[in-house]
């Protein structure tokens, strides 16, 4: 996709994450059984864990698909950051149902980060955010190392907010 702020695209999608990146891999049960797989994979493909858990979002259309321009936005007034993404892949599948996107120029960070709800043999669903970024404005540069602090503790909100959605599953 032409419009991405970094060359590796899909590289959420394998192992190892591309190099010179900050690498985040969070892995949080939610729930247990097909039902809150598919809850689950309803609230990441729609932006409903997104909108459920605070960020403001814009996207082209209703759901995720390759190629749909998002807007991600957290905080407020003066301190309100806009994230404009580009989904680069999505994935729907019996066990496992997500999407990732990519950055676009004007986004705070540089990189691509993956949203997947997945049911385990053992009946367990667990959300797994999986992502490579590095600064791409002076925001996050001056920020330095406390970037990843956020992220991992954004990741964590994600997944309580998950877990909430589908806990009547």
């Amino acid at each position: 996709m032409n419009d991405l702020s970094y060359p590796e695209e899909g590289g959420t999608r394998r192992t190892p994450l591309p190099p010179g990146y900050h690498h985040l891999h969070e892995e949080l049960p939610i729930g247990h059984g097909r039902a809150v797989l598919t809850a689950a994979g309803e609230a990441i493909t729609t932006f409903r864990m997104h909108r459920a858990a605070g960020a403001g979002i814009r996207a082209d259309a209703p759901r995720a698909a390759p190629g749909v321009r998002v807007e991600v936005a957290l905080g407020i007034g003066p301190l309100r950051l806009r994230a404009p993404c580009t989904v680069v892949w999505t994935v729907a599948e019996e066990h496992r149902i997500g999407f990732a996107y990519g950055t676009r120029p004007g986004h705070p960070e540089c990189g691509e980060e993956a949203f997947v709800a997945e049911l385990r043999a053992d009946g367990s669903v667990w959300f797994t955010v999986t992502a490579f970024s590095r600064p791409a404005r002076a925001v996050t540069r001056l920020a330095g190392p406390l970037v990843p602090v956020f992220q991992r503790r954004y990741v964590r909100h994600l997944g309580r907010t998950l877990s909430r959605l589908t806990s009547h599953q």
